[in-house]
């Protein structure tokens, strides 16, 4: 299977030439961020779309001396063999009483503290690039109060619905948790604008800073094949970027809680295991990205993005069904669903496409962004017009700077729960399947939009912003997973129990001669926490189990002083 696959990126290298390509990962969100930023205000021509991340560097490297600091040269420019510092990253992360995990990579969902540290080297001579990138991570993994065990049978059965369809173990396992990781590595080969590498990088697609509804970091990295743009290719029309990635998620390992417990005498917890039986077949991931840039229209990109995951079985066609045949590349098969879905192999794939575009309007300082996504297939055409809504989510997002001040205003709302055609036709809820039943994770952790299934989030926040530094207040709104609360207590008609977070967020990022330090402070009132009630009080309309955690995120990068 293997060779098949690199056989067909290795088609589109045939002739080689020279192109100095360097990336920032998104360990290194700030630099990012920056660049954004440097967009928006007007202080830097970038003509990329950041709707395809990590992001190239190269031609902003020789004029950008904040960049050059972060990645400083070793060797002279004209040498063959080039080679760069990556700067040393330190992220320390606490939370109070429960977990609070946003778009961090590979640290996971913990109460207690946890690190993770990166470092490397980046590497080039001639087509070939290396990036070294290795972590290091480590979690207390602290116990804490999850999902309530005081809640009905038929609560707990309902709940593993979502937790027998995707592999979102509360807690990873009884012990602490860590190790030595890949990182942000890769190696890379350049045809003129085009890299194929071979990498477990985070990627995100799509224009959101909050909520990357089809890809973002929010969960490990994974090691995939990609063929993709370097810069934006260039031409009359206007500019494209692109990715087409083939990789390989793992599960978690970890059970969510209390496995053995039973409704109508049977046990609530279903073994994911694929129709062979195997518990431990991995998944195969392919995604495509695509977006376009008119030269027409100042400042505007538009894109499309497909995924689609299945157990590694299905793709070699050992299913008895399948009479050996094999789907290597099911990204460019038909979008839609055949109509009689007994014994297709569309059945047991789990998929999603979205559509985005991004706007930066260059002489008001401002951006608008939205994603459209659709989770799973469409039956067909008639079926997207007519019932639109069914299985979408949506982000919707704004910045705007004023200059005078040095204010940046954002904001992002994504709705990730089921609409009201729910009620007739049920979608399911965003990044589970009932084929593949890991969902779309890796290693336990949600590839896509960090609130998680049937959530909403909205997102204010203000920053004053003078280059790398930057002090914010800002306020967010979370449903917790809306759609398992309609499917547990519509039938009581309990509408006290909707789970709620009110988060205020304080951000102070200050750049202090070679060290870059971030520092988030999370207050997270969350009401009716896990969906519980106040069970002492005694009126109908009772406060519910109401919890303050707090969560302190400390980022240090180290910039290598090169003379």
């Amino acid at each position: 299977m293997i060779k098949k696959i690199i056989s067909f990126y290795l088609f589109f290298l045939i002739y080689i030439f020279k192109i100095n390509s360097q990336t920032i990962s998104l360990n290194n969100n700030e630099l990012i961020d920056y660049l954004r930023f440097e967009q928006i205000s007007g202080n830097e021509k970038i003509d990329y779309s950041f709707n395809q991340r990590p992001i190239d560097i190269t031609t902003l490297l020789s004029k950008n001396d904040i960049l050059k600091s972060f990645y400083p040269l070793l060797t002279e420019p004209s040498n063959k063999v080039q080679l760069r510092l990556l700067p040393p990253t330190l992220i320390f992360d606490f939370n109070s009483l429960y977990p609070y995990n946003r778009n961090n990579g590979s640290m996971i969902p913990n109460r207690g503290y946890q690190h993770l540290l990166s470092f490397g080297l980046f590497l080039k001579y001639g087509p070939l690039t290396i990036n070294i990138n290795p972590e290091h991570l480590y979690s207390q993994n602290k116990e804490y109060e999850g999902f309530w065990e005081g809640h009905y049978d038929i609560i707990w059965a309902k709940r593993y619905q979502l937790w027998n369809t995707a592999d979102i173990p509360e807690r990873f396992g009884k012990k602490k948790y860590g190790g030595g990781l890949l990182g942000q590595s890769s190696i890379k080969l350049e045809y003129k604008n085009i890299n194929l590498s071979f990498s477990n990088e985070n990627l995100w697609w799509g224009p959101s800073i909050r909520n990357g509804i089809m890809m973002s970091n929010n969960a490990r990295g994974f090691k995939h094949i990609s063929l993709n743009s370097i810069n934006p290719i260039r031409t009359k029309i206007g500019n494209f970027e692109f990715q087409l990635a083939t990789g390989r998620l793992e599960n978690s390992g970890f059970l969510p809680p209390m496995p053995e417990r039973t409704y109508a005498g049977q046990q609530i917890y279903v073994p994911k295991i694929n129709q062979l039986g195997n518990a431990n077949d991995w998944r195969y991931f392919q995604g495509l990205n695509v977006n376009y840039s008119p030269s027409f229209i100042q400042g505007f990109s538009i894109g499309i993005s497909r995924w689609v995951q299945m157990y590694s079985a299905l793709v070699e066609g050992k299913y008895y069904w399948m009479e050996g045949k094999t789907n290597y590349f099911p990204i460019f098969n038909n979008i839609f669903r055949k109509n009689d879905l007994s014994s297709d192999i569309e059945e047991q794939t789990d998929q999603a496409a979205s559509i985005y575009f991004r706007w930066v309007w260059e002489d008001s300082n401002a951006e608008i962004y939205t994603e459209f996504a659709y989770n799973d297939a469409k039956q067909n055409l008639r079926d997207l017009l007519v019932d639109t809504d069914h299985s979408r989510a949506v982000t919707v997002g704004l910045q705007k700077f004023f200059k005078k001040n040095n204010i940046l205003f954002s904001w992002e709302w994504t709705q990730m729960e089921q609409t009201a055609g729910r009620l007739v036709r049920t979608a399911g809820s965003w990044y589970r399947h009932y084929y593949v039943y890991h969902g779309f994770t890796n290693y336990g952790e949600i590839m896509g939009s960090s609130i998680g299934p049937g959530s909403n989030s909205h997102f204010f926040s203000i920053s004053k912003i003078e280059g790398l530094n930057n002090i914010a207040l800002s306020f967010e709104i979370v449903d917790q997973d809306n759609d398992f609360y309609y499917l547990a207590f519509e039938d009581s008609q309990d509408y006290r129990r909707m789970w709620k977070d009110y988060n205020l967020h304080l951000k102070y990022q200050k750049q202090i001669k070679n060290f870059l330090t971030t520092i988030n402070l999370v207050f997270i009132r969350s009401l009716n926490y896990q969906w519980q009630l106040d069970d002492k009080s005694t009126k109908y309309y009772t406060p519910g189990r109401d919890l303050t955690n707090f969560h302190l995120g400390l980022k240090i990068q180290y910039q290598i002083p090169i003379n």
